[in-house]
């Protein structure tokens, strides 16, 4: 880290200086170190990666001029490098098909099954590199999906390969089961979007869908980051970050889901030591920054409003500027990269916890997070917390009991509509379209019963039509089910068989499907939906301030590791 460090400085002072290394006297037109190279002790072998960098980077641009093929900067994983200090390139032209690249990589680099990502984003395996914004001089991004060092066969590689890709097809479609239901059922597990004090948002379906998706691939990613398998949590959160921007951006601007996201995103870059795509790293922080403005207000006090505290949520802005100063010292600011951690040193301060406080909460009964976000909450205040967090359980108890009281008036009206003569099921569908409103849900349910009965009427007055021509009833009911009610075509097929129907065609139904295999068929869908529901909801937490409960040893490694870089930058001027 601290190579970046010292090449992006002097990349600064070359350029306020003007100074061109790809040309004489710096290079010869060999491309070798001119004569008057330098050689400063210290400065020198990051200079020469500098100047090498200028003349390779000169001759890809000529030959991407002259024969279209261009030189991708590939950012593999640590144990796939040569060398910290060489960077590795791949030409190629832009045209082709990423599964070519992904080929011929795997294939260099003994990787067997890689993910291409690009600004944040993977690259199809089925479009080409241009079609997907690739350029001359890109920096991809090489993900491996699976390890083969930690396979002992090829079968094993294939199956954590095929394992991964199915949970994220698992993850997407068990969530998109979820973003369907209403809550009009029962007995079917359900999810509901509320703001931060508990009361159900109203959304449009189609964003809520969008956004139950999002939370879910973003719950999913969590899970895995939690066991450190990174590479594959990067997928999923990746996933995340196309579903929610196809959330409105008024939905955005109001929950700080998003932020959290790409803060996360940015923490598996860190992880995976693929910090180089600086841009969208940068881009992402500055998102999050953005969002926590909108949603918690300036200074937060639209967030001490809501919550009457703001301790919790300062371990968000602790990893935010952590992040920031990490890529500051990689981009060759050491000026802005301290500011940033000044900042986080006094957010640690206050965020870091007495370990005998904690004891003392979770003696009393309170959990071990119970305890870590009351004391956060509370700054630290040893009674303080005991009384937040007996008032938070009182919350939340409450909440349950106004949702128990709410699901069994729901069912007493249900009770009262079926008795009227209305199915269960319509009678729950009915009472959710209506907002709860048992008058609305009875007047849904006399329209949608009239709309039937009128259907049933169109349906008599067709057979009359035909029985009028002189055909039997029931070769006219015959002839109206297979040609779905049209009269016109019922005559015709009644005329063409001289108004008798072949027993087939007199027992021949519109759906060919037997009813034994029709229900077996539901039955079983029904069943692989269920277990679909229920794995994805083991991911996510029953509660709501999970992503606030940071133990901070992973953030306390960085901070040691950051004041070790910014240290020696004072022990030498550049």
């Amino acid at each position: 880290m601290s190579d970046l460090n010292l090449e992006a400085k002097l990349k600064q002072m070359l350029k306020q200086e003007k100074i061109q290394l790809w040309n004489p006297p710096f290079s010869e037109d060999s491309s070798e170190p001119g004569h008057q190279h330098m050689k400063v002790e210290e400065v020198g072998g990051a200079l020469e990666v500098i100047r090498q960098q200028a003349v390779n980077r000169g001759k890809g641009n000529k030959t991407f001029r002259e024969t279209n093929v261009a030189s991708l900067e590939l950012l593999l994983p640590r144990d796939a490098r040569k060398d910290d200090k060489t960077k590795s390139h791949l030409e190629t032209r832009l045209d082709v098909l990423v599964q070519e690249v992904v080929d011929r990589i795997g294939e260099e680099y003994g990787l067997k099954y890689i993910k291409l990502i690009l600004n944040g984003k993977t690259l199809s395996v089925d479009q080409s590199l241009d079609q997907q914004g690739v350029k001359n001089h890109s920096k991809v991004m090489v993900l491996k999906v699976s390890d083969a060092e930690w396979k002992l066969h090829l079968s094993e590689e294939e199956e954590k390969k095929k394992n991964q890709k199915e949970s994220l097809q698992r993850t997407q479609k068990g969530f998109q089961i979820l973003s369907e239901r209403d809550g009009s059922e029962d007995s079917s597990p359900f999810l509901e979007i509320a703001d931060q004090r508990g009361n159900p948002l109203k959304i449009p379906p189609q964003e809520k869908k969008a956004l139950i998706l999002a939370m879910g691939f973003h719950e999913k990613g969590r899970s895995l980051m939690k066991k450190k398998q990174f590479d594959n949590a990067l997928c999923h959160l990746l996933q995340a970050d196309q579903q929610f921007s196809r959330c409105g951006s008024a939905l955005l601007e109001s929950v700080d889901n998003f932020a959290v996201l790409q803060l996360d995103v940015v923490w598996c870059y860190r992880a995976l030591e693929a910090l180089s795509c600086l841009d969208d790293g940068r881009s992402r922080l500055q998102r999050a920054e953005d969002c926590f403005l909108r949603c918690y207000g300036e200074r937060q006090q639209r967030l001490l409003m809501i919550k009457g505290n703001t301790g919790r949520e300062e371990v968000l802005f602790l990893r935010l500027h952590l992040l920031q100063s990490l890529l500051s010292y990689i981009e060759g600011n050491d000026a802005q990269a301290r500011h940033q951690l000044s900042k986080v040193e006094a957010l640690y301060s206050r965020l870091s916890l007495d370990s005998k406080k904690m004891d003392q909460l979770m003696s009393l009964g309170f959990t071990e997070r119970e305890a870590r976000l009351g004391l956060r909450a509370c700054e630290g205040d040893l009674q303080e917390a005991a009384l937040h967090i007996s008032n938070q359980r009182q919350e939340r108890e409450e909440l349950k009991q106004r949702e128990r009281k709410r699901r069994s008036r729901r069912s007493e009206v249900i009770s009262t509509l079926t008795e009227l003569g209305f199915s269960r099921r319509d009678a729950a569908r009915a009472l959710h379209h209506a907002d709860g409103d048992v008058d609305k849900a009875y007047g849904i349910l006399l329209d949608s019963s009239g709309s039937a009965q009128a259907t049933n009427n169109n349906t008599e007055g067709c057979v009359e039509q035909l029985l009028y021509l002189g055909f039997q009833r029931d070769v006219s009911e015959a002839a109206l089910r297979l040609t779905g009610g049209d009269v016109q075509s019922a005559t015709q097929l009644l005329l063409d068989n001289q108004g008798v129907l072949s027993p087939e065609l007199m027992a021949e139904s519109p759906s060919s499907e037997e009813p034994s295999t029709s229900s077996s068929t539901s039955s079983s869908n029904s069943t692989e939906d269920s277990e679909l529901v229920n794995e994805v909801l083991e991911d996510i937490s029953r509660h709501e301030e999970d992503y606030l409960d940071l133990t901070l040893e992973e953030e306390s490694e960085l901070i040691t590791t950051m004041k070790t870089y910014l240290s020696r930058g004072h022990t030498h001027t550049v």
